[in-house]
């Protein structure tokens, strides 16, 4: 069936070489009126085969994606003869970003070793144009050729957010996994504008990277089937106990769908046939907002009893031992003790050991390095502790045992493990001992070492000519002079100072920053003390009257509107400014918004602060 099936398709496509042979066209069509902030089509058709595409300069347009190639066929039997013609397309999605009419110059492609030109487009970009959407999704303008349609829905695309476990114990790793979902309709994607989101109260750790090639499987959701793919992960370490919330994860995307086309000849044997996928498929292009799941996380403590008094937060399952190069050595020689962390957990949230050395040794920070590996399991790998000690007086030395504690998930408890003693012979060298040294932060273990044999001075000692003297010199004249200068100068400067203050519109600006830091600080207390009326009000304060004082705008006149106009004549990102009009309405929704009080509060006082330095930074 299969072979009487290819040769039918090999004798109708030599019965179809004529219909190839035709005139080349390239032919270029757009919407001819758009809006300022509109999306829409650009596409460029050719009725044959070809290579090298060269898009046009487009000036007054931001290309959002594309180009994207397409191809669609159609049949056509009239008086019994049967001719089939292919497309081919190129469409970029567009947005207008000023008024104005604009000449797109055409496009080129090579067929047959020839190059063919496109015709040039003119659009016109108006401020309000009527029947438009601006600023609206992606339109997706068929060919005409085309008589299908693109059909997607809700569940198409969708990003969820995983957790590996939502009640671990502080300082225990989860996986955090976000994960794209599309439908087998869905032949291409393409990921804009990723807003990782944050974790407050998390060490985090990436375990994918940017650039790798995703990895995709199938799986069946309510009878449906879906192409699933890893989008990003990592790994979390909660910082202290208590209920925490992650953020959605938020993106822009645009998907390429399939669509397939219904070329009617009038022989039913043509429309089943010619109808399937291999001859009629085509791809249309549309815009979605991607937003993850809210995942609510719940860290449990550790125990606070039996806590080992050499406890630095490590949490996990580890081994530990150590390595000194030698135990003989001379005087001013150098020992290096080398100290390995090992095994699965908050690696990299242990930077320090608890160790004593003798008050006779020269001691240096240690040089840390690690070697972490990440995975789906979590975190593993080794960290390193490289001392440097150098002995300065002989003498038998004990270095006593170096303690390492942890809690043990598996055994729901806490560890101590311990290294041998070291005993270290120091024999005198010939080398110059120093005067004096000290161990690490211990201050009050300073020795002298040395001190009963004193060298011989025998440096050069300065010498003055006789009979000249300080008094009438240039140096004695300039002393005299320089405090008169300074005292003038300061006489200026103040005078400059206190016509500054003077001016009030300048001083308000110059405060501003001081003024809503001061009023974040109040805010911070009521946030302490739970009280949450007052502490909104300091918020929504902080916020008005930072404004007021750095643009010089009357209270009265504050709204979203002046606010929204006065930062873009400032010159503020679009990013910032809608940051800082969101966070304004949320200080309101949050005071009577549902769910955890100080959550709600520690959030909107961040999102306050970050805002404020972020538009100082823009304003310099």
């Amino acid at each position: 069936m299969i072979f009487r099936r290819l040769v039918l398709v090999v004798g109708l496509l030599a019965l179809f070489v004529p219909g190839f042979s035709q005139d080349v066209t390239f032919q270029g069509s757009a919407k001819t009126t758009v809006s300022v902030g509109e999306s829409f089509t650009l596409t460029y058709t050719l009725n044959n085969q070809g290579s090298d595409f060269r898009g046009p300069r487009l000036n007054g347009f931001d290309i959002i994606s594309g180009p994207f190639t397409s191809t669609s066929s159609s049949i056509q039997s009239i008086n019994g003869r049967t001719t089939m013609s292919v497309r081919y397309s190129f469409q970029y999605i567009l947005q207008a970003n000023k008024e104005g009419t604009f000449d797109i110059p055409p496009a080129t492609i090579m067929v047959d070793r020839r190059t063919i030109t496109s015709n040039a487009i003119s659009i016109k970009v108006m401020k309000n144009a009527s029947g438009q959407n601006p600023g609206g999704g992606n339109q997706y303008n068929q060919n005409p050729q085309q008589q299908g349609s693109v059909q997607t829905g809700t569940n198409d695309i969708m990003l969820k957010a995983f957790i590996s476990n939502p009640n671990p114990m502080q300082g225990e790793g989860i996986t955090l996994i976000y994960k794209i979902y599309l439908k087998p309709t869905i032949a291409g994607i393409n990921f804009t504008n990723v807003k990782d989101p944050s974790f407050p109260g998390f060490w985090s750790q990436k375990l994918s990277k940017d650039n790798e090639k995703l990895k995709q499987y199938t799986q069946v959701i309510d009878g449906q089937q879906y192409i699933v793919a890893d989008l990003k992960k990592f790994t979390l370490f909660p910082l202290k106990s208590g209920k925490f919330i992650i953020e959605p994860m938020e993106l822009d995307c645009q998907a390429r769908v399939q669509q397939k086309g219904r070329a009617r000849t009038g022989d039913p044997f043509f429309d089943d046939f010619f109808n399937d996928s291999f001859f009629n498929n085509s791809v249309a292009t549309i815009e979605r907002n991607l937003k993850s799941n809210l995942l609510n996380v719940n860290v449990k403590p550790i125990p606070s009893t039996g806590v080992p008094d050499d406890y630095a937060g490590a949490v996990g399952n580890f081994t530990f031992h150590t390595e000194l190069d030698r135990t003989k050595v001379k005087t001013n020689e150098a020992i290096n003790l080398k100290c390995v962390v090992s095994g699965e957990g908050n690696l990299q949230l242990i930077d320090k050991l608890n160790i004593i050395f003798p008050p006779d040794f020269e001691t240096y920070d240690p040089k840390i390095s690690n070697d972490i590996r990440s995975s789906d399991k979590g975190v593993s790998g080794s960290q390193v502790f490289e001392y440097l000690i150098i002995p300065r007086k002989p003498g038998t030395f004990n270095l006593k045992p170096i303690s390492f504690s942890f809690f043990d998930l598996k055994k729901m408890k806490y560890v101590s493990l311990s290294s041998p003693s070291y005993i270290i012979e120091v024999e005198k060298g010939t080398g110059e001992a120093a005067n004096v040294t000290y161990t690490g932060a211990n201050h009050e273990e300073i020795k002298y070492i040395g001190s009963d044999i004193r060298h011989i001075k025998n440096q050069v000692f300065p010498l003055s000519r006789s009979g000249v003297y300080f008094f009438g010199s240039l140096i004695f004249m300039l002393w005299l002079i320089i405090p008169l200068l300074l005292f003038f100068a300061f006489i200026l400067l103040f005078r400059k100072f206190s016509e500054r203050r003077s001016d009030v519109v300048l001083m308000k600006n110059l405060r501003a920053t001081k003024v809503a830091r001061k009023r974040l600080r109040k805010a911070e207390l009521y946030f302490k003390e739970q009280k949450q009326e007052e502490f909104y009000v300091e918020i929504s304060q902080a916020l008005w009257g930072y404004l007021s004082d750095k643009f010089s705008l009357p209270i009265a006149e504050l709204s979203i509107d002046t606010v929204r106009q006065t930062l873009v004549d400032k010159a503020v990102s679009e990013e910032i400014i809608q940051s800082f009009l969101d966070t304004l309405n949320n200080t309101e929704y949050a005071r009577f918004a549902p769910g955890e009080k100080s959550v709600n509060m520690e959030r909107i006082y961040n999102e306050a602060l970050a805002l404020i330095s972020r538009i100082e930074r823009e304003l310099r």
